[in-house]
């Protein structure tokens, strides 16, 4: 299974750009702050939590930065 480490730093990323916190993050997405953290850590990596980041990086349609 391809792991979502880098679409976790993207979310990481775009959380901090836009000035949106982890529990805006949670709330917007039904799950509590310390379930979302975990996943953006990557210490929950269940295809629960794997969908989840999927579902932000569509949602808010973030795409790496071309350089």
């Amino acid at each position: 299974m391809p792991t979502t480490l880098s679409g976790r730093e993207l979310i990481k990323n775009y959380l901090k750009n836009n000035n949106i916190s982890i529990t805006s993050l949670a709330t917007t997405f039904g799950v509590g702050k310390m379930y979302m953290t975990q996943v953006l850590n990557g210490s929950k990596n269940s295809a629960a939590a794997n969908e989840l980041v999927l579902n932000i990086i569509n949602t808010f349609k973030i795409r790496p930065r071309e350089e």
